[in-house]
């Protein structure tokens, strides 16, 4: 391919996919089919991308286009190695919504650019000396927590808007529920997106949709563009997002890994750096902060179409969609109702994913280190604990990560050095094996010599 990796081969005839086949990051389908595809990235990671700014204030359509610029700039920077769409992280919310309250937007966006340059040094560390560091700083049980108490700390922001119109969040809650199970496909995979649209209506019915603004917008114009605000305060918000964004880069380069059969392993530092500047730069110019997306990789898994040149299209569209006044203030006016129904979704399957990593990893909590991370760690982010240091303020999710970190190194250095700790950190058979030799050899008495 080329540095910018945008020269394709065509794969086979171009017109299909053989069975036992995939479309490699480096081929291409014809180019009416890769822009279909192409398209239908774009309404993969709508209904979430769309969810952060409206939950956090922030203009839609400017967050599309920064969604989309991302995108590009992020195949740019990983040589088109990677297929990608580069949408809202829901790790953002929180912080976004914490610093606003004290800071207002450019606040939250200052920091988002500082989360954002971060990441990008994170991404500059990997490249030049690998992944395992990381491995080692946040294995499993740490990165399982810290993802689990971010979606759990946003609970009582899920209650407050389902509490505005019960009505219209539950029905939205449970239309998202069924969709889920009802349809095969890539109507299943927009579950989201389709309880919003008939929450949506519902709300319209109900008349809790103001349209004010969308009548007053045009139809073409820029998006609407705002600076950011640096302030040290805002710090201990924004500093374990790089945590869960280096996790989900890493495992969204491990999933592509294994659905084409490539080793991506030598190109995880450059997504990284590619997100982080990413998301600077929508930081700088007032959009959410980004990262992989796994709904794309859904479409990727349900297609097997792997070209980035359908995210190269991806991302144009977004880019070209964004230039709507219009259509940016018809998605600001979703009701609060529909935010509810639909964020009590999202939040908990934030909550639930990290509980997915333990699973996925086999993490045994009948060792104690294991056990007692991720109980004092969830606490203090479920019930947002604080702490104020001057202008310095950690919330739940800035401690609630620190504690995982912390809790975690600090046990098993300890353990280590006393060895009272024989239960494995895995379930697998053979560190639970590993653990039963190393336990009788200790319980052994010692030879006189």
């Amino acid at each position: 391919m080329s540095m910018l990796g945008t020269k394709w081969k065509l794969h086979g005839t171009g017109k299909s996919v053989r069975p036992g086949e995939v479309v490699r990051p480096d081929e291409r389908l014809t180019w009416p089919l890769t822009i279909g595809i192409g398209m239908q990235h774009v309404v993969a990671m709508f209904g979430a991308t769309f969810l952060v700014p409206i939950l956090t204030g922030m203009p839609p359509a400017t967050t599309l286009f920064f969604s989309g610029i991302g995108t590009l700039l992020f195949l740019v920077i990983t040589q088109g190695r990677v297929p990608s769409y580069l949408g809202s992280s829901f790790a953002f919310i929180a912080p976004i919504l914490a610093s606003q309250q004290q800071f207002g937007i450019p606040g939250a966006l200052g920091g988002v650019v500082l989360a954002g340059a971060a990441l990008a040094v994170v991404g500059a560390v990997v490249q030049k000396f690998g992944a395992g560091w990381i491995n080692r700083l946040m294995p499993p049980i740490v990165t399982g927590a810290i993802v689990a108490l971010i979606g759990l700390n946003l609970a009582p922001a899920a209650k407050s808007n389902f509490d505005k119109a019960p009505v219209t969040a539950f029905i939205t809650l449970a239309v998202i529920i069924v969709v889920s199970v009802l349809f095969r496909g890539i109507l299943g995979r927009l579950s989201i997106l389709v309880g919003v649209v008939v929450g949506y209506l519902v709300a319209m019915i109900r008349g809790e949709v103001d349209f004010a603004k969308v009548d007053g917008a045009t139809w073409v114009g820029l998006p609407h563009f705002q600076t950011p605000e640096f302030h040290f305060g805002v710090v201990g918000l924004f500093v374990p997002v790089v945590l869960v964004l280096v996790a989900e880069n890493i495992g969204h380069v491990k999933s592509v890994s294994a659905m084409t059969g490539q080793n991506l392993d030598g190109v995880s530092g450059r997504a990284l750096l590619a997100d982080g500047a990413a998301t600077m730069l929508a930081g700088f110019g007032g959009g959410s902060g980004t990262t992989t997306y796994a709904e794309n990789i859904g479409v990727m898994a349900a297609t097997k179409v792997y070209s980035t040149a359908a995210y190269w299209v991806a991302g144009i569209f977004a880019v070209v969609l964004s230039f709507s006044p219009k259509f940016g203030e018809l998605i600001a006016t979703v009701p609060a109702g529909v935010l509810g129904g639909a964020a009590t979704m999202l939040y908990g399957m934030i909550g639930v994913l990290g509980v997915k990593i333990w699973v996925q990893n086999k993490v045994n909590f009948s060792n104690s280190i294991n056990l007692t991370t991720a109980a004092v760690a969830l606490i203090i982010g479920i019930a947002n604990y604080t702490w104020t240091v001057g202008d310095l303020t950690f919330n739940g999710i800035a401690l609630g990560s620190a504690a995982a970190l912390v809790i975690y190194h600090g046990m098993k250095a300890i353990a280590k050095a006393r060895g009272t700790v024989a239960e494995p950190e895995t379930e697998d058979p053979a560190s639970v094996a590993t653990a039963a030799v190393k336990a009788a050899a200790k319980r052994a008495p010692k030879k006189r010599r």
